[in-house]
């Protein structure tokens, strides 16, 4: 999800970047998580939304998918092939509320943060997805792509 607020800044969590080793540091990425079994991908998008911010929004608002990346990853705590399908939603203002996370999320997030647009060209650690910057500033400017964006792969 990449959910911008009304100072064009987008949220993001802290966390390490293999949660078995913490040693190899942390890095920044967007809200979101997995599709349950016979959830949709919208379905999914709100019910993570809800737990890992607290936000909660009708369905109908996320609109359709606009950026997209897919790739191998070994998370630590899973490992495999992945795809992260992303929505954008603009919000007034948030203040998130992180009491829904899951134990898994509890132990691999250490902190939230909203992110000015323009830091996010140069961050001190990695941020996920890549190539945000265009995107979002596209976004904040009211562009919507047509199609979803591909992003490259982070891992």
């Amino acid at each position: 999800m990449l959910l911008l607020d009304n100072a064009d800044r987008l949220l993001l969590f802290r966390g390490y970047l293999n949660s078995k080793k913490p040693e190899r540091g942390h890095c920044w990425w967007t809200p979101g998580g997995g599709v349950d079994e016979g959830e949709s991908l919208t379905d999914a998008a709100v019910r993570e939304l809800w737990e890992e911010t607290g936000l909660v929004v009708p369905p109908e608002e996320l609109g359709q998918v606009i950026a997209e990346t897919s790739g191998y990853a070994d998370l630590g705590w899973a490992k495999g092939v992945f795809r992260d399908d992303f929505f954008f939603l603009r919000v007034d203002k948030h203040d998130v509320d992180t009491s829904g996370f899951e134990a898994v999320e509890r132990a691999q997030i250490t902190a939230h943060r909203w992110w000015p647009i323009g830091e996010l060209a140069a961050p001190v650690e990695p941020v996920y997805p890549l190539e945000l910057t265009p995107l979002l500033t596209a976004l904040a400017a009211g562009r919507i792509p047509a199609e979803p964006v591909r992003l490259r792969w982070h891992h």
